[in-house]
């Protein structure tokens, strides 16, 4: 569809859903028709947008500002993938939404496309408030994933974007006010030997007894995490956390391994240093590696960061902070135990929360769904932060 074509078209909140949830978005698909849809709708309410593409071109962000254009606003910020639907026991189609008994149903309805759909079903009442602070929608991709398809047009504000007052990430959490979560890094080690008989070990290096002796560590460092624990008392667990998703090596029995790979990621609290965990482990590499040398020089561990989603830290008293308690209702603030994008908002110098409806353990879910009720509360939250924004 055109933008002539959607010159001034309305749309609820649930048909705004409906549309989102339509749109595959699964992290390793493309989200350019949702992006083709969400740019050509603004478009059609003379909203301009500016997109931030990933280098293969197949995905983009999307930025887009109500209101005035020459000075920073409040951020609405959300992710447009969704996780797989593959092997889940879904009741009904998962990409169409369907209402009954008070919830919408549908892949992202609650992880995170009502919180977007919110945002821009009412653009036209936005655009007709007259807002004297603007109001900035900011589409992500592969949170899911890396949480990095925010990180460009981060990059921009204060430069070629406005750099706002303060954002909003809009994952699920009844509406309560988010100020601290977990960041989490992800890794791949990839541990190559050399082959020979089992009988003669001595003639090579087996990167499967390496590899266990890798995880071997990570587990030790896992325990020793226990023994640091965060003072505050809102992480479950209130320790940083070590887990070892896949561990995959050799052919054969009777046959030393030339390859291992581990998979592995480290979660940790605000108060942790992120660095300690992967130096600690790659002194114990540098050991394993050495043993590895002397009966097979040609060996080699090689340790790749795939993900780094900064944790987000306690900020009281923070713009986003205030204005989100004044929106919600709500006089406290929570943690949580899920990583998002607002960290990466948070390291730029912006005063971020988490804050959005819905709750996250209907997320990932088969029948995945967010209540009517919920999706009322967010249009709610919405128009009192048009009317905040109006009064400047």
């Amino acid at each position: 569809m055109t933008a002539s074509a959607q010159a001034g078209q309305r749309y609820t909140p649930l048909e705004m859903l409906a549309r989102l949830v339509a749109f595959d978005t699964v992290s390793d698909k493309s989200n350019l028709p949702l992006i083709d849809f969400v740019e050509d709708y603004l478009a059609g309410w003379g909203v301009s947008s500016v997109r931030f593409p990933n280098e293969t071109g197949d995905k983009t962000a999307l930025f887009a500002t109500v209101g005035p254009q020459d000075r920073g606003g409040v951020v609405l910020s959300g992710h447009t993938d969704v996780v797989p639907v593959a092997g889940q026991a879904w009741s009904r189609d998962p990409f169409t939404l369907h209402v009954e008994d008070g919830k919408a149903y549908g892949r992202g309805a609650v992880d995170m496309k009502a919180f977007l759909a919110l945002g821009l079903a009412l653009v036209p009442d936005f655009l007709a408030a007259n807002l004297k602070t603007p109001i900035h929608l900011f589409l992500s991709y592969d949170e899911e994933v890396t949480c990095l398809g925010v990180v460009d047009g981060i990059a921009a504000m204060g430069k070629t974007l406005p750099r706002p007052r303060a954002v909003i990430v809009g994952e699920p959490t009844m509406l309560d006010i988010c100020d601290a979560h977990k960041g989490v890094r992800t890794f791949q080690t990839v541990v190559k030997g050399f082959a020979a008989h089992s009988s003669k070990p001595q003639l090579g290096a087996s990167a499967v007894h390496a590899g266990a002796l890798l995880a071997a560590e990570l587990d030790h460092m896992a325990e020793d995490a226990k023994q640091r624990p965060d003072t505050s008392g809102r992480f479950d667990p209130p320790y940083d956390t070590i887990h070892i998703g896949t561990f995959h090596g050799g052919i054969a029995r009777n046959i030393l391994a030339d390859r291992s790979e581990l998979l592995w990621e480290i979660r940790t609290v605000p108060s942790s240093d992120p660095e300690a965990g992967p130096a600690r482990f790659a002194k114990t590499a540098e050991k394993v590696l050495s043993r590895m040398r002397s009966t097979a020089p040609s060996s080699a561990i090689e340790t790749q960061m795939t993900s780094d989603v900064p944790g987000l830290a306690p900020d009281p008293g923070s713009e986003a902070e205030r204005l989100a308690m004044r929106l919600s209702g709500r006089n406290h603030t929570i943690a949580v135990a899920y990583a998002t994008e607002a960290g990466h908002f948070q390291q730029a110098g912006l005063p971020t929360v988490v804050c959005g409806p819905g709750s996250i353990d209907q997320a990932h879910q088969p029948d995945e769904y967010i209540t009517l009720e919920q999706l009322a509360a967010g249009e709610a939250f919405m128009r009192k932060l048009m009317a905040e924004c109006q009064a400047g």
